[in-house]
């Protein structure tokens, strides 16, 4: 599971000119599923996104101190099946590694489900829509995981 995280000061997701989510201060959080994902790749995005300090302290411009938990901010999910686009070969990109629908579908709907039982206010566009995403990065902060990071163990240890 890849997910691109941005901090935002404000963001929307609109199908057909119609908003299917937003959020002011907070995160939008582009998500890619891959054919093995589990429970484990959700519990490790999710943790680390609603916990990761990518704000500063109240009062202040610059910094990274809070998580999107202590500012009570929201979580405006999008899924996003191009995260996993190879360009290795040729000129048009191959989404091979990419989820099919009838998997990534319910993945992302867990996914979502996992950010409000955090506590989280999560938003969302619509799956498999075409949809246009409209945001502004505060920072800009954008930070990418990738739930296979999880097995790398850090750097010097043993």
């Amino acid at each position: 599971m890849r997910a691109v995280i941005q901090r935002v000061s404000r963001s929307s997701v609109s199908v057909d000119g119609d908003i299917t989510g937003s959020t002011e201060r907070g995160l939008t959080v582009l998500l890619g599923v891959t054919h093995d994902d589990e429970q484990q790749d959700i519990d490790y995005i999710v943790d680390k996104t609603v916990n990761m300090r990518l704000f500063p302290h109240e009062g202040e411009e610059h910094g990274f101190e809070r998580s999107v938990l202590d500012i009570e901010g929201s979580v405006l999910l999008v899924s996003q099946f191009t995260l996993y686009a190879s360009t290795r070969k040729g000129r048009r990109p191959s989404f091979m590694a990419a989820a099919p629908g009838e998997v990534s579908g319910p993945m992302f709907d867990r996914v979502v489900g996992a950010f409000r039982d955090r506590g989280v206010r999560a938003e969302t566009g619509l799956f498999g829509a075409y949809m246009q995403v409209e945001l502004v990065n505060d920072g800009p902060v954008t930070i990418i995981l990738d739930s296979q990071e999880r097995n790398t163990p850090r750097r010097g240890a043993d």
